[in-house]
């Protein structure tokens, strides 16, 4: 996963950004089972990092522990929701609707979070008109007076390779400034537009490394 733009962000060290997410899930996870508080080396044993990691990065956006309490669950996940602009509802069309398209659309928890998609499009004339995610699949040839006509936030781009820089153009001349890629390329994009990069494959190759290198050590102990 990579994104464009970061160095317009307000100074925020893009690991500290990249883990916002993870301390989100986690603290979604204890106010869910009933927890109130948690400290820093609580948060840090439960994730994996250390405690100074965990104040370190929570010092970025202020100040919300309390020495010998440590931070209320609640609290501190409702600081973190804000911070991640969760506190908001957010307008996504989605271009692609193959398999990986359908199953980003079916994903309940993106609506649940703020996330809604609101138009799908796609140029398989066997899906045109079908409906999908609360959505009727339109023709790809719309899209473009789609965006003119509805303010739309994120675009979700899932095409074939061959496609996808035509239709992050389209987007990007009718105002859509933020772009979140599954197709398998690079976009080109102005300084101003956010886009993130979402390279399935690499997640696999990582973890293929990881597990060659394992074997490797457990060959020659």
């Amino acid at each position: 996963m990579s994104a464009r733009g970061r160095k317009k962000d307000s100074g925020i060290p893009q690991g500290v950004v990249s883990r916002l997410p993870v301390y989100y899930r986690y603290l979604l996870e204890l106010e869910e089972q009933g927890e109130t508080r948690v400290s820093s080396a609580q948060l840090g044993e439960g994730l994996d990092f250390t405690a100074a990691q965990v104040r370190s990065d929570l010092s970025f956006f202020g100040s919300f522990g309390q020495q010998g309490y440590g931070y209320n669950v609640s609290d501190l996940l409702k600081q973190v929701r804000n911070i991640l602009g969760l506190n908001r509802v957010y307008s996504m069309i989605l271009i692609g609707a193959g398999n990986l398209g359908k199953a980003i659309a079916s994903y309940e928890n993106f609506k649940h979070m703020g996330f809604k998609i609101q138009a799908i499009f796609d140029v398989d004339t066997l899906l045109l008109g079908n409906h999908h995610a609360g959505c009727v699949i339109q023709p790809v040839w719309y899209l473009e007076e789609y965006v003119q006509k509805y303010p739309t936030d994120i675009a979700i781009i899932a095409t074939p390779s061959s496609a996808s820089q035509e239709v992050c153009d389209i987007v990007v001349r009718n105002g859509v400034a933020s772009i979140w890629n599954f197709s398998p390329v690079h976009l080109n994009v102005p300084d101003h537009v956010l886009v993130e990069h979402m390279h399935l494959t690499d997640s696999l190759l990582r973890l293929s490394f990881r597990l060659n290198e394992k074997w490797r050590a457990e060959e020659s102990s």
